[in-house]
């Protein structure tokens, strides 16, 4: 029986396939070491257009170099918590609460 490994997006059992002995391939799952500065400047490393504020579309972008496999869920879900004044951006000041929002669901160690 093949074993489950629960990455980045908790809950999702990555496993797919069927090997010649009838077990499971298990995918792989990029770890992430990143203290919460590093999360910080990787995040702003992902502001391409330099406005600032992170669209949705970088903060998917950023989400997928992370590893996580529903990056556009993860995008919405952390628009929904991090966003304070609901413009659809996450701007410096609520950069914060984007860190603490990854650092709950596994993206960065504490």
């Amino acid at each position: 029986m093949a074993r489950c490994v629960r990455g980045i997006d908790k809950g999702c059992c990555r496993t797919w396939g069927w090997s010649s002995s009838d077990q499971k391939q298990v995918a792989p799952v990029r770890e992430t070491n990143l203290t919460e500065e590093e999360l910080k400047i990787l995040f702003k490393r992902f502001d391409t257009n330099r406005n600032g504020r992170l669209s949705k579309q970088e903060l998917k972008d950023a989400f997928n170099s992370l590893g996580s496999r529903f990056s556009t869920w993860r995008a919405w879900r952390v628009l929904c918590h991090a966003d304070a004044n609901e413009d659809g951006y996450i701007s410096e000041h609520e950069l914060d609460g984007l860190v603490k929002y990854c650092v709950k669901h596994g993206y960065a160690k504490k």
